[in-house]
């Protein structure tokens, strides 16, 4: 794994975990492609069985386990380089990295520095740090505020609340929010995608687009990604990074 890219923090940690799970990983920069895909049953039960989590106690995961150095200090990433987590979904965050311990995500880099972190991590850190997140507010875009300066055009928020409310049948394209709500609030193991970074969105857009990306329980975002232009991928991003615009965010 090349970690020059990541923060001298996290490649402090990188090279840690590499070393604890070298003999499982045997080589590969990520987890064995052999992982078994959820069914909407084997994941129900695998979040059921995951202990409370603590919101206290998900802070001090958040700092330890150095995901301020990526994802920002309360979650708020200041770069559009990574995502942020602040507001996720309980759900949400805890699939990502159960999946990043079975390999399931293992699309790129990050992945499998994720996938490092979250086998070191256990069940009861999973559920801790997945309630810290969903205890803080929305996250503000980096880019947010430059945005405030060259808002989405008349003919462009008509064109985005188009496919994000209604979907386009034309195309066979769902709505957005039917899956993540009409404020990009997230449902269940539905991400909340209100407030985030650019970078990552069209970064996950095109990784689905191109097979890389494939945790997707019902393939829904696989499918969906497939019938998007380019220009309809960046407008959809740009759409919700502007809805942490209207709250002051204290800067990480």
């Amino acid at each position: 794994m090349n970690t020059a890219s990541f923060p001298a923090a996290w490649r402090v940690l990188a090279v840690a975990a590499m070393l604890v799970t070298s003999s499982v990983v045997q080589g590969s920069e990520h987890a064995p492609s052999t992982a078994k895909p959820w069914s909407p049953v084997t994941l129900q039960t695998a979040l059921k069985d995951l202990p409370k989590g603590n919101v206290a106690a998900g802070l001090k995961v958040h700092t330890t386990m150095m995901c301020a150095s990526c994802h920002g200090a309360a979650g708020n990433a200041s770069t559009m380089n990574w995502p942020s987590v602040a507001g996720q979904r309980f759900d949400y965050t805890a699939k990502m990295l159960l999946d990043y311990r079975s390999g399931l995500r293992d699309e790129d880099e990050r992945a499998g520095l994720m996938t490092s972190i979250a086998r070191m991590m256990s069940p009861q850190q999973i559920a801790d740090v997945s309630a810290y997140y969903a205890s803080l507010p929305k996250p503000v875009a980096p880019q947010a505020q430059a945005a405030l300066a060259a808002p989405l055009s008349a003919a462009e928020h008509k064109r985005v609340e188009q496919l994000v409310r209604k979907g386009d049948a034309n195309r066979l394209i769902t709505a957005c929010a039917s899956c993540h709500g009409l404020h990009g609030e997230g449902k269940g193991t539905t991400p909340a995608i209100a407030g985030q970074t650019t970078d990552y969105f069209i970064r996950t857009m095109r990784l689905y687009h191109n097979g890389e990306r494939h945790n997707d329980v019902y393939k829904g975002m696989s499918q969906f990604s497939q019938r998007l232009s380019d220009a309809d991928t960046l407008l959809i991003a740009r759409y919700y990074a502007s809805l942490g615009q209207n709250r002051t965010a204290k800067a990480d």
